[in-house]
């Protein structure tokens, strides 16, 4: 039996927009710099995870003598090189936002990444102020697949954990949307598809997805 659905939390990256291949793109170059070109497996580790747990990841798979500030700071400069050159929404997303606001269900974005950085992403796109709630890596403790972020914004919306929608593209993200209860829908793209996606209610096609648009009809 399907659950009422009360509220939307999404997450940011490879959800929302096509970050992920950025960031696929960012990492591929960093490893290439150190002779390394099997590269999915090291990002398959970091994917929806905080940047310096993703970092941490990195060094303990790939045995780097750097530091997770080194190495952040020469993959920040790779990814806001390549970032507004390539970012696009995903697709449907729009449309999505539209149907939620229409049905008057409140909305989040839960993202492992920094505030500047959603900030900075949702302003270009012109949709922050359609969010009534953002939470990022700054404002827990616990980084996905921890279910902090998620417990925190169920909370802070006021609906129980059972009937918020939850939309991720990552494994670790929905471990983290699973653990806390939400109903859990997972959105895989080509560079999550492999991964595990056995906690989530359901796996989309996309974000156009007759499950995900019935569920919030209904």
């Amino acid at each position: 039996m399907k659950p009422k659905i009360t509220a939307v939390v999404f997450d940011l990256d490879g959800l929302m927009f096509n970050t992920e291949m950025i960031f696929n793109k960012t990492g591929t170059e960093l490893l290439r710099r150190r002779g390394i070109t099997d590269v999915q497996p090291v990002i398959d580790r970091m994917m929806g995870r905080r940047a310096h747990e993703a970092f941490a990841e990195m060094i303990d798979h790939c045995n780097f003598t750097e530091s997770i500030e080194e190495l952040q700071v020469e993959s920040n400069e790779i990814f806001h090189a390549l970032l507004f050159d390539h970012i696009e929404p995903m697709p449907g997303l729009f449309d999505l936002l539209d149907l939620i606001e229409q049905q008057e269900l409140p909305k989040a974005v839960a993202t492992s990444s920094g505030r500047d950085y959603l900030e900075e992403i949702l302003t270009h796109f012109s949709i922050l102020d359609r969010f009534q709630k953002t939470f990022t890596s700054n404002d827990v403790e616990h980084g996905k697949p921890h279910p902090e972020i998620y417990l925190k914004a169920t909370h802070e919306l006021g609906h129980s954990p059972a009937n918020v929608l939850v939309l991720e593209d990552s494994s670790n993200g929905t471990k983290a949307a699973a653990a806390a209860g939400t109903h859990i829908v997972s959105v895989p793209h080509e560079f999550s598809r492999g991964q595990d996606f056995s906690s989530a209610k359901y796996i989309a096609e996309s974000l156009s997805d007759p499950y995900i648009l019935n569920l919030l009809r209904s």
